[in-house]
Formats: C-alpha cells, structure tokens, sequence
C-alpha cells in the first residue's frame, strides 16, 4: 500500500484514499514539525537549526531536552496512525535528526517536480505528450505549499519555489495551446488557475489576450475591471505597467481592423536593426518557425532547432547567472537572422538557417567553447539538434 501525503494546499496523509489523520488530536506543534521534516526529508538536521525555524520564540532552560520530548511524541504519533513504519521513520545519528521516507510513500509536491521534467523532455518531440505530463503537474497544485502555515518564516522560499514552478508550467501550456490558436483551452485553464492564486498579474493578462483573440471584448473588459478592483482592495496596487498595456490592447482591439493611412505604415512596421541573433518569446518564436518552414526552397542547406538544456539547477541564482550567461553566450556566438528563445527556466531553443552539413556540429561546439570559456559557476549543459524538415512540428 502507498502513502499519499498532500503539501500542496491543506496538508494530509492518506491511505487507500482514507485519511489517517482523521480521528489525530492534532497538536499544532507535533504537526509543524512533521510538515518541516517532510519538507527537509532524507535531510541532515541539526536540533539547533529545528529550534530555530519552530520555536525560537519559545523559552526553555534545555531545549534540546524538549525537542527530544517532541519528536518521542510525533514518533508515537506515527507508530499509532501508519501501518507500516518503514513509511517515515525518524532517526538521530552523530548529532542530526532525519525524517528517512520510504519507497511507498508518495508526495504531491516530488511528483509534480517530475511531471513537469517529463514534460520539459518532452516538449521538443512530442507536444501532446508534453501537455498531458503538463496538466497533471499543475492539477496536483491545490493551493501554496503547506497554506495552513501562514506565517511560518521557514516556508517562504519553498512556497514561493512551487507557485513559482506552478505559474511557469502554465505558462508553458498556454504557449502550446497557443500554437493549436485553443484560446476556449487557455480561458479556462486560467479560470482555474485564478481560482488558486487569485492574484498572480500574469495569469488574468494571459485570460484577457485569448478572450481577445476570440473576440469576447467586453468580456475582457469586464475581467480587466474585476482584475483592477481585486488588485486594488488586496494589494493596493492600482495599476502596473502590464496593465496599462493590456487596457490599451483592450481600448484598441475592436478599431484595430480600421482603415489606416498608407503613409503610417513605416512608423508602425519599422523596427531597430539589430546586429546579432534575435531573441524572443516562445510563441514569436513557434511562428518564426512555422513561417520559415512554409518559405523554405528546395536546394538550400539544411535548417536545424537546437536544444540547450541547464543539468541539475538547484537553486533560483544558479538560474539568473544561467539566463545571463546563455544570454551573452548567444548573442555573440550565433549569426544575425538567428532566433532563440527561453522555452523555460532551464531550456533554451534555438533556430538555425542555411547550414551546411557540417556546420551544425561547428556550431555547436563554438557555443559550448564559449559556456566553457566564461564558465565560473560550474553550470552543466546538454545541447541537442534535429534537422528541420517539412513534416515536423516545433515540439
């Protein structure tokens, strides 16, 4: 039998779809500390650092007397309310505690960090594959991670991490729905995202352009007024940049079909010139792509895509010095008429023009010359590339 334990919004354990902590006193202090070993699981923890995170407030002549009395309890707890006690099992050696968890055990918040793996290794071969491993990831999100702890100040960078995760996975499908123009998809994907993080910006912006695209303007306008207003009495924010933007596409969307004087077109068309490889977001990115296979002659040299995928990213800094550093990588080691794009926070496409067959591995290996070059933080990549052909979709 597995044991479910559920940390993405209100925290159980269950069996056989039975809770076992229904008929628990639950005691707030046993259960903080159950939710902090989960949270640090098969983790070296010193009793000073858990006094510190749980009850720095609260005195004591020997703490770590009490934290003894304390983990004696939960372990009983545990004993009392699990069948098996090769699920959790607390121990203590040279000085550390760990909560070591067992190979039936099951955590929603491990699972969906897998599922959204699989559908990132997904993505470039297999699209539908790619959503489906997607929206499994994001349904197993219920709410922040351990919500009931409101203001417990040792959960705030792994809450933030999983809406964080959260939000860009969603991100992520509504890119691949927008290829499919599934704008009906994405307006109720983000209905039920809203619904659990009600006020992230970028989830009612992603609402509002698809009900646009399918002409619902006044139910975009009516979204757009909610947004203000909830914003405004939560948050009090009246107003962003972002926002301003999308009233303004809202303002302009129903006269965008008008006639235009010939003699504004330059103004409006035009844009900077641009030395090097163009970067863009995902969705400009598909198009380009799409564009450039329905315009390609025979007899040309080979198109590629490359992948560029960060190994083992740990941590939110070791993601900006990796988005900065891809970045310069790029600019000065691609061609102008180059496009890539941050599919991800770990994934990098990129797309290649007229390249002779034995240029694509020269390629690549004057980008990782160069990562190798300007390397100091020890960031570990993997680059693959597929030859673009007619048949082939993006991802």
């Amino acid at each position: 039998m597995k044991l479910y334990i559920t940390t993405l919004g209100e925290f159980d354990m269950s069996i056989n779809g039975q809770s076992v902590m229904q008929d628990v006193s639950r005691s707030y202090k046993l259960f903080k500390l159950l939710q902090y070993f989960l949270t640090f699981k098969n983790k070296k923890l010193l009793p000073e650092t858990i006094i510190d995170n749980l009850w720095q407030e609260q005195e004591s002549s020997d703490p770590k007397n009490m934290i003894r009395g304390q983990i004696f309890r939960l372990r009983q707890i545990l004993k009392n309310i699990l069948p098996n006690e090769e699920y959790l099992n607390i121990t203590f050696n040279n000085g550390y505690y760990i909560l070591e968890v067992g190979s039936d055990v099951v955590i929603d918040s491990d699972e969906m960090e897998k599922l959204i793996q699989k559908g990132n290794d997904l993505m470039l071969e297999n699209r539908e594959a790619a959503i489906k491993a997607y929206r499994e990831a994001v349904s197993l999100y219920k709410g922040g991670y351990l919500w009931e702890n409101t203001y417990e100040v040792w959960l705030v960078p792994v809450r933030s991490f999983y809406k964080r995760l959260y939000i860009k996975t969603i991100e992520n499908i509504i890119s691949l729905y927008s290829e499919k123009d599934d704008n009906e998809t994405i307006v109720s994907l983000c209905e039920e995202a809203i619904s659990i993080e009600p006020y992230e910006e970028k989830l009612h912006i992603f609402m509002i352009e698809s009900l646009l695209k399918l002409g619902k303007i006044k139910n975009a306008l009516n979204h757009f007024e909610f947004m203000q207003v909830a914003f405004e009495k939560e948050m009090g924010i009246t107003t962003t940049s972002a926002m301003r933007e999308i009233q303004r596409r809202i303002q302009n969307y129903s006269t965008e079909k008008t006639d235009i004087d010939i003699r504004e077109l330059d103004k409006k068309l035009e844009e900077k010139e641009k030395s090097g490889p163009l970067l863009c977001d995902a969705e400009y990115f598909r198009f380009l792509y799409n564009s450039h296979k329905r315009m390609r002659k025979e007899g040309q040299n080979p198109d590629y895509i490359i992948l560029i995928t960060l190994k083992d990213a740990d941590d939110e800094q070791e993601l900006g010095v990796w988005n900065k550093l891809t970045t310069f990588v790029l600019d000065t080691t691609l061609r102008k008429g180059d496009v890539y794009t941050f599919w991800n926070d770990s994934q990098v496409l990129v797309m290649l023009s007229d390249v002779k067959e034995e240029g694509i591995q020269a390629i690549q290996n004057r980008v990782r010359k160069k990562y190798e070059d300007l390397e100091k933080s020890n960031l570990k990549i993997k680059i693959k590339s597929r030859q673009i052909e007619k048949g082939t979709s993006l991802i």
